[in-house]
């Protein structure tokens, strides 16, 4: 089923989080910080739960949970006082189960939100001492955690813009080549459709790019009466007159519409997200693929926050747990 899926940030504020966590100035001074799995346990449940532990089965809050003792030594396993069944601050999150060790998953979080083009399993297994299928399940766990759905319709303009994901025909094997490899109808490769709205972009794999199945999206994300930026596409004729359907008229060597509007920064975005794919993951299936541009979304719509910032906030967002099974569908 076709989803589409933008950054929101879901904290109280930005002014709010910062006063709960530690803002680091760099990635060495986050190893400084965060050096020990203790440490990192305990910014986890200040970032979380903010000074109160929140029992993740009846969902209470407050700071009487009690804490229970291994071996004389408190290691953050609580007991809730009214539905006394145990927790950690680790249970509801994708750290939850993982043998990996939280400063290990704190280094990738920082690593992986802040390079602009992600990394690839096999060099975070190298960084991390893990092994690559290590690696990959928390990168699709990170994945997982970089997608919130979105629930108010863009207003002011939009930009709307389709894109291919696929290798070259010149690069395939002679018995591998496809006729007909370039334009929209091909094959061979994977729609991508995409919209921008004030800077921060949403992105998803469609079956095709035909009028049929854009036009249900952008109803949808698009407010009626509001401004849509496209290409000449057959796929977006008949937005008028329930939209305000500006046409940027390529065919005609033109990039801008009458009125000075493109689609220059979603065609940007998709610049970033092949050299990204290309560059980094060299392969990404068809069945993933949403997951990758969930990806590079996220770090495209939080380009202006600092790392720090990004990474505080990916640990917050961290709440759901993916497992191996339903992220590999076996």
């Amino acid at each position: 089923m076709y989803h589409f899926l933008m950054y929101i940030c879901t904290i109280k504020s930005k002014q709010n989080m910062k006063k709960q966590v530690t803002e680091f100035k760099s990635f060495a001074q986050m190893l400084d910080v965060l050096n020990t799995d203790e440490v990192c346990r305990e910014f986890l449940e200040n970032i979380r739960w903010e000074g109160s532990p929140a029992c993740p089965h009846c969902g209470t809050q407050h700071k009487e949970h009690y804490k229970l003792n291994v071996k004389g030594e408190f290691k953050g396993q609580y007991k809730c006082k009214d539905c006394r069944e145990r927790f950690t601050v680790t249970v509801g999150t994708m750290f939850e189960g993982s043998h990996i060790s939280l400063r290990k998953w704190f280094i990738a979080i920082y690593i992986f939100s802040s390079h602009k083009k992600g990394i690839s399993s096999h060099q975070l297994a190298k960084d991390l001492g893990i092994t690559q299928k290590s690696a990959w399940f928390m990168l699709g766990r990170l994945r997982n955690s970089f997608q919130s759905k979105i629930n108010v319709q863009f207003t002011g303009v939009t930009e709307a813009d389709e894109t291919f994901m696929g290798g070259k025909n010149k690069n395939r094997h002679a018995d591998k080549k496809v006729e007909f490899s370039q334009g929209r109808s091909v094959k061979d490769k994977t729609p991508v459709f995409g919209l921008l709205n004030k800077g921060k972009v949403t992105t998803g794999v469609v079956t095709d790019t035909k009028a049929k199945t854009l036009r249900p999206i952008i109803e949808e994300m698009v407010k009626k009466g509001e401004i849509i930026v496209t290409d000449e596409w057959n796929g977006y004729k008949g937005l008028s007159p329930e939209y305000k359907h500006e046409v940027v008229k390529h065919n005609e060597e033109r990039y801008v519409t009458d009125s000075g509007l493109s689609t220059n920064s979603l065609e940007g975005f998709w610049a970033l997200l092949k050299r990204g794919i290309y560059g980094i993951y060299h392969q990404v299936s068809a069945k993933h693929l949403n997951k990758y541009c969930d990806e590079f979304a996220y770090r495209y719509n939080t380009r202006e926050t600092n790392d720090s910032d990004r990474f505080n906030l990916s640990v917050v967002n961290a709440t759901e747990r993916l497992t191996y099974k339903t992220l590999t569908g076996k």
